[in-house]
């Protein structure tokens, strides 16, 4: 069966590599611990405030378990 997983990661001015690094752990983390064994696409869309300014991350996994 296919399944989507959904992660979200909050962007601070000059944390962004460290932010990157924790959903980037978070998502392996998850990846194991269900133990997908199939991973069909990762995609990744930033969220901005009214500015325009990026103030967010969205990470969608589409994975068969």
């Amino acid at each position: 069966m296919i399944k989507v997983k959904s992660f979200t990661s909050e962007i601070k001015v000059f944390e962004t590599m460290r932010e990157l690094g924790r959903i980037d752990e978070l998502v392996n983390r998850f990846l194991v611990d269900q133990k997908v064994k199939k991973i069909h696409s990762v995609s990744d869309c930033c969220t901005t405030d009214n500015s325009g300014a990026t103030i967010g991350l969205i990470r969608v996994v589409c994975y068969e378990d």
